[in-house]
């Protein structure tokens, strides 16, 4: 048996999280270790002083397949709301057959919930941390599985891609070469924002209606490689300079925040605190049509952002893009966004405005935080919806057909701009 399973029989599982929530209409004094949550009424004394003693409720952790904020909104209200508290999803046998079932901790308090729906996620998560699944990949035996599925949201399904594409590339020995993946990846999306997914919506036809339908059907997909000086390479499927990464950068000091205010947060504050009307980075970009260097396209600029190539900009503008970003409605047509059809791209900053000084103060370190960043300093990165720090030059390529998801092949839609996921 496992260890934790010893721990908690003899009454030493650590507590993680305790509180009082109410369960129904009464009070409990809830506790939250690695393996369960249990929650014990709280009874007041008796003018005889008598405590009247009750068998707590518990709820192993293993059964819980979600978990999410409640709160009270009127009718066409998608956002904000009285806090009521923690929602908990879980599996209950009846019989030879599971049940969907959910326990309701109630609580006002935003802070208290907040804390305790990020200790329930992170308990929760199949991965006991970042890396767990290319570790599990590497170790297990590819060849006694027909494929692998994927539950979870963008960082699970990038982090997955890029075991198998990795563990491709040691089976094949070939560790400076892309390799395609050898076992298919099906994908339910589970996740708090599931972008890649929406970008495959044919997809979610086949797993709103069985897992079975994946069967036989499959559909070759595009991944990219980001090889940084002097650091591994990743494999995935987008990144961000600029912009999307130091507003990821600032969003992962506030850890403690829900996972929506954050970014919210972090949004507003980079759109606030940069300096629009002037460069966010000074670049070399390097643009290849086909293999070899003879093909590359030089080009230097100031850059506000780089998904697709962003030249600077003022803020309202900006602003104007990132509402369209995403969507079908003309994102591309502003006369400061520049797209290229790439086969790869090299970024090569040259210097990179840091923190405002308002910023610097409001994160308690206006010291230490240079405005100009200083030579061989880690610049952000969003890569795939992680923050990557990188000091030097990162060359992106795009690997066609480098892994199979399960779905069926579907047409493009048509559009007037040719752009790669870069």
């Amino acid at each position: 048996r496992r260890r934790s399973e010893r721990r908690e029989e003899k009454g030493l599982e650590s507590v993680i999280l305790r509180g009082i929530f109410k369960v129904g209409k009464k009070s409990h004094d809830v506790l939250l270790t690695q393996t369960r949550l249990t929650w014990t009424p709280i009874i007041p004394e008796t003018p005889t002083g008598e405590v009247t003693v009750l068998q707590p409720g518990m709820l192993l952790l293993q059964d819980v397949f979600a978990v999410k904020v409640k709160r009270r909104r009127a009718a066409g209200q998608e956002s904000g709301g009285a806090m009521l508290g923690v929602a908990l999803f879980f599996c209950k046998r009846k019989g030879r057959k599971l049940e969907e079932d959910t326990l309701h901790l109630h609580n006002a308090s935003a802070e208290h919930t907040h804390a305790w729906y990020n200790a329930l996620k992170e308990q929760i998560a199949v991965t006991e941390k970042k890396g767990h699944t290319l570790s599990v990949i590497k170790e297990c035996k590819l060849d006694e599985y027909n494929g692998v599925v994927c539950v979870g949201g963008d960082g699970s399904v990038a982090e997955l891609c890029h075991a198998l594409v990795f563990r491709a590339q040691l089976d094949a020995n070939l560790p400076e070469k892309p390799v395609k993946a050898v076992l298919p990846l099906g994908i339910i999306p589970a996740g708090t924002k599931n972008n890649f997914f929406r970008k495959n919506q044919h997809i979610e036809v086949l797993c709103k209606k069985s897992i079975s339908l994946f069967a036989g059907h499959l559909q070759q997909v595009d991944m990219c490689s980001f090889s940084p000086v002097g650091q591994s390479v990743h494999f995935g499927f987008s990144a961000m300079f600029g912009f999307g990464g130091r507003s990821l950068a600032r969003a992962e000091k506030k850890r403690w925040m829900a996972s929506s205010r954050r970014r919210e947060y972090a949004l507003v504050k980079t759109l606030t605190l940069e300096q629009m009307s002037c460069p966010v980075c000074n670049l070399w970009l390097f643009f290849a049509e086909g293999e070899g260097e003879a093909s590359w396209t030089t080009k230097q600029g100031q850059y506000l952002s780089i998904s697709v190539i962003m030249e600077n900009t003022s803020r309202s503008e900006f602003i104007k893009h990132l509402k369209r970003f995403g969507s079908s409605s003309g994102e591309f047509s502003f006369s400061f966004v520049e797209t290229h059809a790439v086969s790869a791209v090299k970024i090569r900053p040259l210097s990179m405005s840091g923190f405002s000084k308002e910023e610097s103060e409001e994160e308690g370190d206006s010291k230490s935080t240079p405005i100009i960043q200083p030579e061989g300093a880690a610049f952000p990165w969003n890569i795939d919806g992680e923050l990557v720090e990188i000091a030097n030059e990162v060359l992106i390529r795009v690997h066609p057909r480098l892994i199979s998801l399960y779905g069926e092949e579907v047409e493009e839609a048509e559009s007037t701009v040719s752009c790669s996921c870069i």
